[in-house]
């Protein structure tokens, strides 16, 4: 496996770390923090001193996340929802906005990339559009760090007086239509991470576990180790600062605060936020109420136990359905600052030895796997303090491979036995069981195999459909994911697929799915394509900028939308027997 392996993570055309921190060192004589309203009425030098304050006063902060396309949209909600909940005695401590994909090319090749849902911002004046909207911090997450075009937008994040650039954790897992020299992208990355750590203010590395290898892993304990890995990347090797946010798929309050407790006890550096667990949100607006009081309600406690500087995430009600409107995300923000004033009556109900139990072995199995992970990595030839090349390793590894390696839990059959199963995983695991159970296996005289990928990053629907499948005695032809449309059907066509299933999450579905049609009639390639996910996208005549459904321009195609596993498998039984 060594010798095997070894060859695959080091690449000589990547330049030594300490050229490319230099050159990030040298950028910043032109490149310094700017001012913005946040920093002027706070009179705070960095978001990351605001957070201290607010953990000394144990005052729970408050994030805001704007999801409209359109920039005068965001900028004109922003001042909105921040100066309304001021009048009603709520805070608003930042505020998210939601970035389109495109962002992540370098600046020269935005205009020709596809477009997804979010907005596109330029220099340095766009963004100081976002960070004057209103005296809160703004928060550059997705599309930013981690990616090709990484250098241009810190340069300008920077400039507009942005103290919070992320999405590191996005290096280690995102890859965009059509770029895959990743030497490139972490030779940007690796200069704006140099170039942040010069700057005289502390500005955060935002990195949301969730949209790195912790959202992938399938043990919890794995997840708590790359927290460990990336901030001796940062920290230890670059001298910058780290802030991990998480949340999306902590669905059980005593794994939100067991891993707000593991996390605080490896890092002094303030977080960004708890992410909203929306995919808690399966009922109406009314119903879905019941889940944000769920998951507010033990990451109010769990930053109240133990201070982080994270803010709290309370996502709209509507978010399942829609794009929330300004009043909606009003809403949200009152019921959070309302629960933060009820929460501390709970904390003697909470069980918290359950809590510092479940922490323990997180942090324990977290040191393991870090360590081992390193261990591993320099026994492969990799130069595990030059960041740029520990980062392109750790990339080229895969969540998989690593898991499966450098993992603390028992060897088993199926790769290794989780610590504590990733509550995602678990679910997922249930859901493909159950349905499972409910069906007749598919009497066929030959096997069918099934091609899969996905449009962008987002894999848990396409993890759900493989177990599933698989839980039927359907083979899988793993094409990957973010994988290219003409990837995808050489794919299908190299292992004599039966059918094509795509998952789609990015506003994206239309026009992949005309991509993948296109690239199957040039093969002379005649297959069902079976699409599912949010099948959405913006028009490109479109004067609001919102996606909308494409549910039927795809069935016009010949594509078969399936709005869940059931639809899946109607078109899989339809398949005959021969070819």
């Amino acid at each position: 496996m060594t010798a095997e392996l070894a060859p695959l993570l080091i690449d000589p055309r990547l330049k030594p770390s300490a050229e490319l921190l230099a050159e990030g060192r040298a950028m910043a004589r032109d490149w310094r923090l700017g001012s913005c309203r946040f920093l002027i009425e706070t009179g705070m030098p960095s978001e990351a001193a605001w957070k201290r304050k607010a953990a000394a006063e144990r005052r729970v902060m408050q994030h805001a996340h704007i999801g409209f396309r359109s920039v005068d949209r965001t900028i004109a909600a922003i001042g909105e929802v921040h100066g309304q909940c001021r009048k009603a005695g709520v805070t608003v401590d930042r505020f998210g906005i939601t970035l389109d994909w495109s962002m992540g090319y370098p600046q020269a090749m935005r205009a020709k990339a596809a477009r997804g849902t979010g907005i596109v911002l330029t220099g340095p004046e766009d963004f100081a559009r976002i960070t004057n909207a209103a005296p809160a911090a703004a928060h550059f997450g997705d599309f930013m760090l981690g990616l090709p075009g990484a250098l241009e937008n810190t340069r300008s994040a920077i400039a507009a007086g942005a103290t919070a650039v992320g999405n590191l954790g996005q290096y280690f897992t995102f890859r965009l239509p059509y770029w895959d020299d990743d030497v490139a992208t972490t030779e940007s990355t690796v200069i704006a991470l140099g170039l942040i750590a010069t700057q005289d203010a502390e500005i955060l590395v935002h990195s949301n576990l969730d949209d790195g290898f912790a959202g992938l892993f399938i043990d919890m304990a794995c997840a708590l180790g790359m927290v460990l890995i990336e901030k001796h990347i940062v920290e230890d090797l670059i001298g910058a600062r780290l802030a991990h946010c998480y949340g999306h798929h902590f669905s059980d309050p005593l794994s939100r605060t067991a891993f707000h407790a593991a996390l605080v006890r490896v890092s002094d550096t303030p977080g960004t936020m708890i992410f909203g667990n929306t995919v808690s949100y399966q009922s109406t607006p009314a119903g879905n109420y019941a889940s944000l009081a769920s998951y507010l309600l033990a990451d109010i406690l769990a930053v109240g136990r133990w201070p982080s500087g994270h803010a709290i995430n309370p996502v709209p009600v509507t978010e399942n359905q829609r794009i929330p409107d300004v009043d909606e995300i009003i809403d949200a923000q009152t019921f959070a600052h309302r629960l933060t004033l009820h929460a501390p009556f709970y904390d003697p109900v909470f069980d918290w030895t359950k809590v510092e139990a479940m922490a323990d072995v997180l942090v324990a199995g977290g040191r393991r796997f870090a360590d081992a992970a390193m261990q591993g990595l320099a026994e492969r030839g990799v130069d595990t303090e030059d960041p740029a090349a520990l980062m392109l390793a750790v990339r080229r590894m895969g969540p998989k491979r690593m898991e499966a390696l450098f993992g603390p839990g028992a060897a088993s059959a199926r790769g290794r036995t989780p610590l504590i199963h990733a509550e995602w995983a678990r679910e997922l695991d249930h859901k493909a069981a159950s349905w499972v159970s409910t069906q007749k296996t598919l009497a066929r005289q030959e096997p069918l195999t099934v091609c899969i990928g996905t449009t962008d990053v987002h894999e848990h629907g396409k993890y759900l459909v493989e177990q599933a499948l698989e839980g039927l005695g359907i083979a899988i032809a793993d094409a990957g994911v973010a994988v290219d449309p003409e990837a995808l059907v050489a794919r299908a066509a190299e292992t004599g697929a039966n059918a094509i299933a795509i998952s789609t999450y990015n506003g994206v579905a239309l026009g992949y799915a005309q991509a993948v049609k296109a690239a199957m009639a040039a093969r002379g390639l005649v297959l069902p394509v079976l699409i599912g996910g949010r099948l959405n996208e913006v028009p490109k005549d479109s004067n609001s900028d919102l996606p909308v459904d494409v549910t039927e321009d795809i069935a016009r195609l010949g594509c078969v939308p399936c709005a869940d596993l059931d639809a899946m498998l109607v078109s899989l039984r339809s398949i005959p027997n021969g070819r």
